[in-house]
This record gives structure tokens, sequence and C-alpha cells, in this order.
């Protein structure tokens, strides 16, 4: 049997009446007849024969087939509203779009300074940022919904997405406290830090292991007061003076700044690195190739030398 395509505008009417959950409220919100309404749902259900919606008492109720309809045209709909706005923004034709995932486990410092890069290119650039965990930020970036990822490590070996790794830089890593906890604990360091109260990332972040790796090695056991998925919520509390906290000695300036807290020691040979994710083995988007050239480990070692 031949089939017609998808009217949207019977779609649509459908979709209005499903949240509105009944014909009568749905003609108010479209300013059209009652009838209009039941006409095009009819028409619509014989499109794809299937009945979308089933009376209720007062209401209508969708049916099996009718909530497989109304997710996909939450979809359609979304979509719609999200290409509208592109399409009306005044930046629509002086400036480019990049579309970034950030891993949760990346520091916020970090991610800004990597970003950076793409405000000395000639042609404005528009940011559009996202923050996620890693394997979401993969599955996002594999389907063309992210231009790149900003991580701390690279694609596992062996996965079938078609996405490439691109080291930016590493950094070493140090331990960081407010200044009355970090002149107790400097002393000695690091058998200091034995029952040292200490803020850890999980274990979901790259350089969580290296750390404990390293405790191990020099026999120290530190008091774990905390694990934190999210950067930004570690240097939180440790700028409260709860413990000591790891962070990139790129940071040493900033980490002072923002959250008052100063260098305890380096975990040495701990090291963070961080990737840019994308599509393309050869990067084809101008802002991810300027973050390429740009960095490629200066951002790191200009702010060691600081």
């Amino acid at each position: 049997m031949k089939t017609t395509g998808l009217n949207f505008r019977h779609l649509y009417y459908f979709w209005v009446v499903a949240k509105e959950g009944s014909i009568t409220r749905a003609a108010e919100r479209l300013d059209v007849a009652i009838q209009t309404i039941s006409a095009q749902l009819g028409l619509l259900e014989r499109s794809i024969g299937k009945s979308l919606l089933a009376p209720q008492g007062r209401r209508l109720v969708l049916t099996e087939a009718g909530r497989i309809a109304l997710g996909y045209a939450d979809q359609i709909f979304l979509l719609g509203e999200q290409m509208q706005e592109a399409l009306m923004s005044s930046d629509i034709d002086r400036a480019m779009r990049l579309t970034v995932g950030i891993s949760d486990s990346v520091p916020k410092l970090i991610s800004s300074r990597l970003l950076e890069a793409t405000l000395s290119l000639p042609e404005p650039v528009k940011l559009v940022c996202y923050e996620d965990n890693f394997e979401s930020l993969l599955g996002d970036l594999s389907v063309h919904k992210l231009d790149v990822v900003l991580t701390d490590r690279p694609v596992p070996s062996g996965t079938t997405l078609r996405v490439f790794s691109h080291l930016l830089g590493e950094s070493e890593v140090m331990l960081f406290g407010v200044p009355e906890l970090a002149r107790k604990y400097r002393t000695k360091f690091p058998s200091s830090l034995n029952g040292a109260p200490l803020l850890l990332p999980t274990r979901n972040n790259a350089v969580r292991g290296r750390i404990d790796h390293w405790l191990e090695t020099h026999e120290v056991r530190p008091n774990v007061v905390g694990e934190f998925d999210d950067n930004a919520l570690l240097n939180t509390f440790g700028r409260s003076g709860l413990g000591l906290f790891p962070a990139s000695s790129a940071l040493v300036a900033d980490v002072e700044k923002q959250f008052g807290a100063i260098p305890v020691g380096e975990l040495a040979q701990v090291r963070e690195q961080f990737y840019a994710i994308s599509n393309e083995r050869k990067i084809k988007h101008p802002a991810v190739e300027a973050i390429l050239s740009a960095i490629h480990g200066k951002v790191f070692a200009a702010h060691r030398r600081s």
C-alpha cells in the first residue's frame, strides 16, 4: 500500500491536544475551531493507521501508539524551536558557532584556558558549552551534537565510536590547602600527610588512580574526608578549609586567587593530561584547529614557569 508523507500540521495539532488533555483546550490555545482539530486528528490517525487518543471521562488519554508518537513529536518540535532560534539569532551572519562538550572531571580553570585560543581568531566565535560525564559526551559527539569534547583522558582503545583523541598538554599535580592547613602539612611533606584531611576526585576521574598509586608508593595514609565527581565542588570544599586538595600546577596563581589556597607539595610524577576529542582525525573546524595549534602544551608550560 502506498503511503503519503507525514503532515506536520496534523502532527502539531495532535501534539497540542496531547499536552492540553482535551480538544477544547487545544482549540482555545490554537484559536481554531474544535471541528478543525477533530478533522485534522482524524486525518493523522488514518494516515498512520492507528488510534493515538482515546476518551477517558472528560479527557483524552494517549494510546500506546499515541505515547510513541508524542515522544517523537516532542523531539521534532523542540528541534523546530531550536532551528528558529538559531536562524533568528543576530549573530548568525557574523559569528562562528563552536559547540563544546566539557567533561565534568576537567577543572573549570583549565577548560577556560583551553578555550581562550578561539578568541584570537579574526572571525568572532560564539561558544556553546555543555558539561556532562565522559561517556555521554562521546555519544553526543558521535551523532554530531558537539563539535569537540574537552576531557582528561583519550578515547578508550577498542571503542566502536569513530572519534579521535588529540593531546593538548599535561601538567604536574600538586596538593593545595588554605594557608593554615598548608603550613601545618608542608613541613616534612609527604610523610606529614599521614592522617591529614584530604579531598579527592572520585575514581571516575582519570587522575584519581595516579594519586592513589602515589600515596601507596610513599606509604602515607591520609584521612580522605570527601570524594567529588565535580571538580568545582571539590575546590569549593577546599576553599572552606575542609581538607587539602589536588590541582594542576599550571594553576598555582589561579588557585590562590580564587580559592585562597597555596601549594603544600608536588605529587612527583603524577600528571594530568588534557585532550580534545573530535569526529575527524584531521581537524576541519577552524575554532577547534585554533585550539590545537595555539596550545599543544604551551598553556601548561607557561603557567608552570610562572
